[in-house]
Parts: structure tokens; sequence; C-alpha cells
């Protein structure tokens, strides 16, 4: 039996996460979309995203108030196991994948921010989709109001029951939160990070093996080493030491 939504958030590393799978993940949004509900978002929390946590605990707000907090992260799988939790891993790409694959239908209107041209255009070939409404989002989205403004009109302009919003974090939070904020949005949007690349083929995912392995941040390492050495060889570390501090204190 499927879950409708979660079996209790639970506290890890200052986060209320919701412990579903990506199967039950996907099956859960795509059932809120389908009711065409106002807009809710679900953000995809892992490690660079709690490092940065870390540093800017403002950012807070952007995950206590998504739909669903779900752990993108392997590695912080392991660390909740280590905390005698029960968190299991959902990937933001798994869940993207399952959407598409088994969910989504020919004539659903897509919203996509972020990504491509090209993405988009692969994505349309490849599963088939009559309806996909892109925004090349604008630059600046992190400290600029006015262009998240854009992607938020967009949003509400273009009623979707799913919206993918692939402007890497914390951009695309801040999107989704300012647009449940302003009313007038419908849909589940899905912080989704670069599960575009993988879903149109643009960029090659790890092999089942490195992911079973909680290895895929290695191969996304050694694909992309000028953009991602410092996201996993210097910040990554530091979940140990905000894990450590975690630990050590009551809960």
């Amino acid at each position: 039996m499927r879950m409708t939504r979660t079996s209790g958030r639970i506290q890890f590393l200052g986060l209320a996460f919701d412990p579903i799978g990506a199967d039950d993940a996907a099956h859960i949004i795509a059932a809120r979309a389908r009711k065409h509900e106002p807009f809710a978002y679900v953000a995809t929390p892992n490690v660079d995203h709690l490092v940065r946590l870390d540093r800017k605990p403002e950012l807070r707000l952007l995950y206590a108030d998504a739909w669903l907090n779900l752990c993108d992260s392997r590695i912080l799988e392991v660390f909740a196991k280590a905390s005698r939790l029960f968190l299991p891993a959902a990937p933001g790409a798994d869940i993207v994948e399952h959407l598409f694959r088994k969910y989504i239908h020919r004539n659903d209107t897509i919203v996509v921010i972020g990504g491509s041209a090209s993405i988009v255009a692969a994505m349309r070939s490849r599963h088939d989709l009559a309806d996909v409404r892109w925004l090349d989002a604008p630059y600046g989205l992190k400290d600029d109001p006015a262009a998240r403004a854009q992607c938020v009109d967009f949003i509400r302009k273009n009623p979707a029951p799913f919206v993918f919003l692939a402007v890497g974090s914390p951009q695309q939070e801040m999107i989704a939160h300012e647009a449940m904020a302003s009313g007038g949005c419908v849909g589940i949007a899905i912080c989704c990070g670069a599960a575009l690349d993988f879903l149109s083929g643009e960029t090659k995912r790890a092999p089942g093996w490195m992911r079973a392995n909680r290895l895929e941040w290695l191969h996304r390492l050694g694909s992309e080493p000028g953009r991602l050495w410092r996201r996993y060889l210097i910040d990554g570390p530091r979940i140990f030491t905000i894990w450590r501090r975690w630990s050590a204190t009551p809960h």
C-alpha cells in the first residue's frame, strides 16, 4: 500500500524531512498535481544544501514551507542511518524520471524554468510531449527579485499541473517559495536541479553500480571537475562536522 503523503516527518540536521523513497514520492506528487490545487513545491535537499544552510540559516524557511522535503542524497541516508533514523534517499533525478515515465501524459501541460532549448527539445522528443512551456530563466536569480518575479509571473500565466524548476539552488527554492506566497499559481513544482539534463540525455548520469554504492558524486566530479571540484572536495566534507555537532546535541 502506498503512502498518501508521509509517515511522519523526521528532524535531521536541522531540517524536517519526509522519509519517502523516489517511487512513492513520484506517485504522491502526481496525485497532487492532478487535483489542480493551489501551488505547492517539493524541495530536494542534499549535502550541498545542508552545508549552505549551516552558513546561511535564513534560507531554512525555503524548506520549512515546502510541501515535501525529500532526501536527495545517498550520503545523507548513511548519516541518518548512523543516527538511527530511517531516511531513504529519493534523488531528484529518479523522481523526475519516474514522473515522466509513469505519470506524465502526452497532453499534460509542463512548465520548465531553466535548462536550455536543446534540453527542452530532447524532452519533447523522448517523451512525446505536446505542451511544454519553457522560460529561459534570466541571469542573477539569487540576487535579483525582479528576475525571480519574472519566473513567478511565467508560472502564473501558464497554469500547469507539473512545474520543473531547474535553475540550481537556492534560486529554485526561492522562486518556488515566492510563487507560493504570491498566490494565483497552481500545480506542483519540483526543485530538480540538473535532473532535466539527465532526463534529456544531454548529461550522462552515473552508471547504476556507482549510484548503488553512493559514488554518484564521484562520477559528477569526474564529468565536470572545473565546476564541481569545490562543492565536492572543499564544501561537501563539512557535512561531517555538521553531523557530529548535531549528534552531540539533545533531540
